[in-house]
């Protein structure tokens, strides 16, 4: 009856106006409020009969479960067209309180969808590129006593130009956040797999590292579970990319390249592994939020190991802690006694202000067990006699040793070893990008030992970046690694040396005289490259590299994330064994050309 009134109350103030001016159109009045009834009347009509439909379908689902459906052509037809319920185990897709449906696509972001109270982000990075370098190191002849006379007395093999394929940092992922009612923080995760590209994953082994980590397992690359938050920053769990690396991320156009900078920087012994610039295992870290411009981040990694010198795998792992399985060293088939470390600690700070970045950053590895190195010290291995001692006792024992200073040695193998850099980049106004990092890392080994200790060294690095186009830029960079305090001697040649008196003792037998390596191990590794984009996440690539090696250094071309590295071993024993086999030829200039696609989305 509200809709009536008010009807007729419109009616009449309309008639009212109409017979203001023309008295004629009164008699109209009671046929209008027939007509306002008859619509009313309808619509009531209407509203009956929807509502018996409604009741009909739903008594008709319902049944639809127990009573067969006629197999008449109306019937099937129906049953298209009648819209279906749920059964009770489902339900319609939720809508979370933003109005988000579960899977959604996020407009502006192609691999982005929404969750029930958050986001989940699809990303990836696909690079696969063809080089040709080369070792260089023809006419080498092995003056080590160690192995003069022995089985290889030149380089063996192909040490010139070779092409390649090379799958360099390939690796897919998801990450995402789920908001958490009446906490201060999102739960958040990532799940990240690498995978090769150009060859057949398996287990990963080159002449100078071998890991029982496959190429292509779930979950092998950066994974993650924490919480996080703009006001309190974020705290994470799982394995990670160490602040330390992470911190000069920007520094490097190279990355993934013939000539990445992490041929030189955080390599402390110079060839495929980069001991302060990988991922860390089973670690726990927090990361800050960014306040007037400054940013912190620390980890810790529990080295998970029984051992007090790190010589087992850790527990819950799969390799020695630094990426190697027990065979790597070459020396003991059982022990992590090349480069296993037991707790891990990394850090930065890093400020940021417009177009300038600058960064601190330390790294320190517990207990590295390098006991492997006694191999190029004392020719132990190349001799019958030691190698049959090694095989046939324990290890560390003292039948092990034709003397005690070689077991004092051995023993003393296990130290610290650490890092610390600072960098500093700027953007001009003209799209230049200018940047370096000066580096320190240092192994604190007794003095007994000092003279074979090539991982206490400084680096540098700087690098220029010029954007030409909106497409294209071009970038140079060169690395130097000074000298380090003395070398293992675990290749092809000895340089001048210099004694060091007493520093074995009276009981040396056949090692008195034994002197120290006068080292000349520096190098200088320059590298170039242009870049073209197709699009914002397709970009074509062209460098160029080279490593000079000084006369007792073997630094390589494509450590830290090349999947094809040229190193300084030859292809003679590449299935390594007692005598640390293959042969590493120092004193190379290596040199490379590659050219790639790298499709990151």
């Amino acid at each position: 009856m509200t809709m009536k009134k008010f009807a007729l109350g419109v009616a009449i103030a309309a008639v009212g106006v109409a017979t203001q001016s023309i008295p004629a159109y009164a008699d109209k009045l009671d046929d209008v409020l027939s007509r306002l009834d008859a619509i009313e009347q309808n619509n009531k009509r209407l509203a009956k009969e929807n509502a018996d439909l409604r009741a009909r379908l739903n008594k008709g689902e319902s049944a639809r479960s127990t009573a067969p459906v006629a197999n008449t052509p109306a019937a099937r037809a129906a049953s298209m067209t009648a819209t279906p319920t749920p059964p009770r185990s489902l339900t319609a897709p939720e809508i979370d309180v933003n109005g988000h449906g579960f899977l959604e696509h996020k407009k502006g972001n192609p691999l982005t969808f929404y969750t029930p109270g958050g986001e989940i982000t699809g990303y990836g990075n696909i690079d696969l590129s063809v080089d040709d370098t080369t070792k260089a190191f023809g006419g080498n002849i092995d003056t080590n006593p160690a192995f003069t006379g022995g089985s290889e007395p030149f380089p063996a093999g192909n040490f010139g130009w070779m092409p390649a394929i090379s799958s360099n940092s390939s690796y897919l992922g998801v990450r995402g956040f789920q908001n958490l009612p009446n906490f201060p923080a999102n739960f958040v995760y990532q799940l990240e797999v690498g995978f090769d590209v150009s060859s057949t994953p398996g287990l990963k082994q080159t002449n100078s590292q071998v890991s029982e980590n496959t190429n292509g397992s779930l979950f092998n690359r950066n994974t993650y579970i924490g919480f996080a938050s703009p006001e309190f920053g974020a705290i994470k769990i799982g394995k990670t990319t160490a602040p330390y690396e992470n911190s000069t991320g920007g520094f490097n156009p190279f990355a993934g390249q013939i000539g990445d900078m992490r041929v030189v920087m955080g390599n402390t012994g110079g060839d495929n592994r980069v001991e302060f610039g990988g991922r860390l295992d089973h670690s726990i870290w927090y990361e800050s939020p960014t306040i007037a411009g400054f940013q912190f981040n620390a980890l810790f990694s529990p080295g998970q190991n029984r051992s007090t010198i790190s010589d087992n795998i850790p527990a819950g792992g799969s390799d020695c802690a630094g990426g190697n399985d027990p065979t790597s060293g070459g020396l003991f088939p059982n022990g992590c006694n090349d480069g296993a470390f037991s707790n891990a600690y990394s850090a930065n700070l890093s400020y940021t202000n417009g177009p300038f970045y600058a960064t601190v950053a330390y790294e320190r590895h517990t207990n590295v067990n390098r006991q492997s190195d006694i191999s190029g010290i004392y020719a132990v291995g190349s001799s019958a006699q030691t190698t049959f001692q090694l095989v046939n006792c324990p290890v560390g024992g003292a039948g092990c040793f034709p003397n005690a200073a070689q077991l004092a040695a051995f023993n003393a193998d296990v130290a610290d070893e650490d890092a610390f850099k600072v960098a500093a980049l700027y953007t001009f106004s003209t799209k230049t990008t200018v940047g370096g990092i000066f580096e320190m890392m240092h192994r604190y080994v007794s003095p007994l030992i000092q003279f074979q200790n090539e991982r206490t060294r400084n680096g540098t690095w700087a690098f220029l970046t010029q954007e030409l186009t909106p497409q294209d830029s071009a970038s140079f960079g060169w690395a130097h690694a000074f000298k380090g305090n003395g070398d293992p001697g675990q290749h092809n040649s000895v340089p001048t040396a210099t004694p060091i008196p007493g520093s074995l003792g009276t009981d040396c037998g056949a090692g008195c005289g034994l002197t120290a390596f006068a080292n000349d191990n520096a190098a200088d590794m320059v590298t170039s490259t242009y870049k073209h984009k197709f699009g914002s996440n397709l970009t074509w690539y062209t460098a160029v590299a080279a490593t000079i090696n000084g006369p007792n250094a073997h630094y390589d071309l494509g450590a830290g994330g090349h999947g094809v590295t040229t190193d300084c071993h030859s292809a003679f024993g590449a299935s390594g064994g007692l005598v640390s086999q293959p042969h590493c030829w120092v004193g190379p200039t290596l040199a490379g050309v590659s050219t790639g696609l790298q499709w990151r989305f």
